[in-house]
């Protein structure tokens, strides 16, 4: 049976303002119907796989988890880091807590961030790259190149054709240098993805890099089991250095060998990758929501909640989010990190959060805010509550819009249907339930001096957030 590692951190920077630090690319759907965490779980279908293990950190950690309740996929393996270490430590968590009560599976290492067009192709290459496995080698997935490109880094292969040793892991290379290696055949693109014992891994690291084998092995002497959730000891993990695979092992190991797959594959990393992946119109366009156009050419449009009209426009990216608009050209989609980089200079936080903003109990979307007020539409799933809490800078007022809620404050436990109200004063100790069958949906007005999110003195909470 195979064991899929999936790597889920990372914030896709580059996909703002869809992508962003509390709501990353993986956790969303930006191909397809799927999420791509989601979708990188449903290419596994058909190959003999365990439950797998997903690598994520504390923020995604119950976004992630409801992602794979809804695929039907087991969530008792989820692997939270509790500071960011690069993949090399990030896997090493993942081997040592297979081998831990003897087994010794075949590892798949994936990203959370790929989309792959022909799942069948991708198969029946792990297929392939299982049967190299079992005769001792390490694997990696050689993306057949379609173009020269800049922006991956290569593997030079022993053969042309099916799989072989690899003879040498390469960087991104210049236009020249790329235009050399896609001429010449012999080199693939790195897709990141990999095959191998979880021992094998193990030993390699325990070679190459035996001070992130030891701070690995620190951290899950004693780990703890959370819900759903694996934690390892923080401090001792984050005493590991940051390393990539590539670096620690896979250039330095053994035996490591590569099979070619054509696959339809891309790392998304950035909006014209998009746009190159998509189904294009007449005009090279590729849109999403309610889009109109007039004289426009070779262009990613992006609607998700109000109508965009453009005019008179060619390789322009255009993406509409409830608070924020981004208008850039296609050839500096490179540059909208640089965006990024400029909010958190000015401490703003649209590139941290989105407006509407999810939590382990429903969610929350900020409609409207002044000087000393906010106002909130609260969405809570059935069966599920909101910490007991207190805060001492605001008062608040529950307007029930549908469904039904069960609401503590102090002493008092008050049930409101659709068109009933309460108000929580400052300071007051409470909580909100959904006792109901439906989603419970209230508008929440908040008032006073200070109305940050901090403002939270948290009792007992079943998310474990106390």
């Amino acid at each position: 049976m195979l064991l899929p590692v999936i790597m889920a951190g990372g914030t896709g920077s580059r996909l703002w303002p869809m992508s962003r630090k509390n709501l990353p690319k993986q956790l969303l759907n930006l191909d397809g119907e799927l999420t791509m965490l989601q979708a990188t779980v449903d290419r596994l279908q058909g190959l003999p796989c365990m439950a797998p293990s997903v690598i994520c950190n504390e923020d995604y950690r119950f976004m992630v988890a409801e992602q794979l309740r809804q695929m039907g996929s087991d969530t008792s393996a989820l692997i939270l880091e509790p500071v960011g270490r690069n993949t090399a430590p990030a896997i090493a968590l993942a081997a040592i807590e297979a081998t831990r009560h003897g087994d010794d599976p075949t590892m798949l290492v994936l990203a959370a961030d790929h989309v792959i067009r022909d799942a069948a192709a991708f198969r029946q290459c792990v297929t392939e790259g299982n049967e190299l496995v079992e005769k001792g080698k390490i694997v990696t997935f050689g993306i057949v190149a379609t173009h020269p490109e800049t922006g991956y880094g290569y593997l030079k292969a022993t053969s042309k054709s099916g799989a072989s040793a690899v003879e040498a892991f390469v960087e991104k290379p210049d236009t020249t240098t790329a235009q050399t290696y896609f001429d010449s055949g012999d080199y693939f693109w790195n897709s990141g993805m990999f095959m191998f014992k979880a021992s094998r891994y193990l030993s390699e690291l325990g070679k190459h890099r035996p001070d992130i084998l030891d701070a690995c092995q620190k951290a899950t002497v004693n780990v703890d089991h959370d819900l759903d959730f694996t934690r390892v000891d923080a401090e001792a993990f984050a005493e590991c250095p940051s390393e990539s695979i590539d670096y620690a092992v896979m250039e330095k190991a053994h035996d490591v060998w590569v099979v070619p797959m054509d696959a339809g594959w891309n790392d998304v990393g950035s909006w014209s990758a998009l746009k190159d992946i998509g189904d294009k119109d007449a005009n090279g366009n590729v849109c999403h929501g309610d889009v109109i156009m007039h004289d426009t050419s070779n262009s990613y449009i992006r609607a998700e909640n109000k109508m965009i009209a453009t005019v008179g426009l060619d390789n322009v990216i255009v993406v509409e989010t409830k608070d924020a608009v981004l208008v850039a050209n296609g050839d500096n989609a490179q540059d909208i990190k640089k965006i990024v980089d400029q909010l958190k200079a000015e401490n703003r936080v649209e590139h941290e959060f989105h407006r509407e903003v999810y939590r382990p109990w429903g969610k929350y979307d900020s409609i409207d805010s002044g000087e000393r007020y906010q106002v909130k539409r609260i969405s809570v799933k059935p069966g599920e509550k909101l910490s007991v809490q207190m805060h001492h800078h605001r008062a608040e007022h529950w307007i029930v819009v549908s469904g039904t809620a069960l609401v503590n404050r102090g002493d008092e436990e008050i049930l409101l249907s659709e068109n009933q109200s309460v108000y929580i004063p400052l300071g007051t100790v409470h909580a909100l339930e959904n006792p109901g069958k439906i989603p419970l949906e209230l508008i929440e007005v908040q008032s006073g001096s200070y109305l940050g999110e901090d403002d939270i003195v948290r009792f007992t909470d079943r998310y474990g957030r106390v």
